[in-house]
């Protein structure tokens, strides 16, 4: 069977003229398949709003409707053979990755046909952000800041540098056995997650700008209400206990409206997932079988 690492950046033409930037890895031929969503100021997998190389949402279209139809042109794409008896279907997310996951969690079978085969999602939890200073002036602000500084690779790797060396001691042998794994060396993975969060606002805030009308508009349903088929997939939710950014009363809630959803605490701070994300995986995976 083929299987393939990670075959870097590919780009797939959609039917409205724009273009969805996404990366394959592992068994391509397997029709068990996990869908990443990526967050914010990240590359590399299913491009959501307009990050990296991946085009930004027509004014005139609702950003679930854009999901739903981004990601059936993708999986159809990918899988043209597949249809919902055969293809085994895992969606996650982590940071507003969890966004783009919900919605196609939730979304109707008309609209996203692939919704017939998941059989499980899996949330990295994130928090909304404010909207109620008008004409979207925080997130002018805080792009002003961060442009300022995303120019350059270096200042980037020094910002994440600083968050590593709050770590405490758990979490920092927990990093270094992750580097060990993928035989990278620490300095190199931090390397790495610099150029990704610089490449993904490279050509476009857009996505960034988007992100406070996203997170607080209609997303096509609601997680309490949904009918039974829809509740039928498993939905597990990671938080990390010491994550500032997203705390956990917001996977709380979650966990308290998904009909079939339960928690796992994790331990360490808002990047821990990351080099948790085997174990988790592994554990999800074994409890479908």
């Amino acid at each position: 069977m083929p299987t393939d690492l990670g075959s870097g950046e590919q780009f797939l033409p959609l039917r409205d003229g724009r273009t969805l930037a996404y990366a394959e890895a592992g068994n391509l031929s397997s029709k068990t398949v996990v869908l990443h969503m990526h967050g914010l100021f990240a590359v590399g997998d299913a491009s959501l709003t307009s990050p990296g190389n991946t085009s930004a949402p027509p004014p005139s279209t609702l950003y679930h409707d854009c999901i739903t139809s981004d990601m059936t042109a993708l999986l159809s794409h990918l899988y043209p053979d597949s249809n919902d008896s055969d293809l085994k279907l895992y969606i996650s997310g982590g940071s507003f990755g969890t966004v783009p996951v919900q919605i196609l969690y939730g979304a109707s079978y008309d609209k996203f046909p692939f919704g017939r085969c998941i059989l499980g999602t899996y949330y990295i939890v994130i928090g909304p952000v404010s909207r109620y200073i008008p004409f979207n002036l925080v997130a002018r602000v805080i792009k002003f800041l961060l442009a300022r500084q995303r120019k350059n690779i270096e200042a980037v790797e020094a910002s994440l540098w600083e968050h590593f060396e709050r770590m405490d001691q758990a979490e920092r042998e927990m990093f270094a056995r992750w580097c060990e794994r993928y035989e990278k060396a620490p300095e190199d993975k931090v390397r790495n997650m610099a150029e990704n969060i610089v490449n993904s606002t490279s050509k476009s805030w857009e996505g960034f700008m988007l992100l406070a009308p996203l997170l607080h508009s209609d997303w096509g349903f609601r997680p309490d209400a949904l009918d039974e088929e829809h509740s039928r997939p498993r939905v597990l939710l990671t938080a990390s206990k010491d994550d500032v950014i997203c705390p956990m009363d917001y996977a709380h809630y979650l966990a308290a409206n998904y009909k079939n959803a339960r928690m796992k605490d994790i331990h360490g701070r808002h990047l821990t997932i990351v080099y948790q994300m085997d174990e988790v995986w592994a554990e999800f995976l074994a409890d479908e079988q």
